[in-house]
């Protein structure tokens, strides 16, 4: 993944509205946007200006059928933001086993 597209994600998931929206699209399936504005206490045009961050990071898609939008979740961008973060945290865990051979080493030494 480019470091763009990472940028992007990340900053379209770090707004609560937005991760809560994200939260509820996958959680009950496509919704149209009025459906998802009944559950914030804003107005229609905020939500659907969170909604275009969140199409912006590819996170949703909309589907325009007549006057109705549907907005549905995308896991794809999701799960690369995990194998992101799992290839961090294996760069964490080997830092950290050659931190305890060191220790171990020191233990021994003395």
């Amino acid at each position: 993944m480019n470091e763009q597209k990472l940028s992007s994600i990340l900053k379209a998931a770090s707004d609560p509205t937005r991760r809560s929206l994200l939260t509820t699209l996958v959680q009950q399936g496509p919704s149209r946007v009025t459906e998802l504005a009944r559950h914030y206490d804003m107005s229609l045009n905020s939500i659907s200006k969170h909604i275009k961050v969140l199409e912006a990071a590819t996170l949703v898609t909309r589907k325009t059928i007549g006057r109705v939008h549907l907005i549905e979740a995308q896991l794809e961008p999701i799960n690369q933001i995990d194998n992101w973060f799992k290839n961090l945290r294996s760069i964490w865990d080997l830092r950290l086993d050659d931190l305890e051979t060191i220790l171990n080493k020191e233990i021994c030494d003395d």
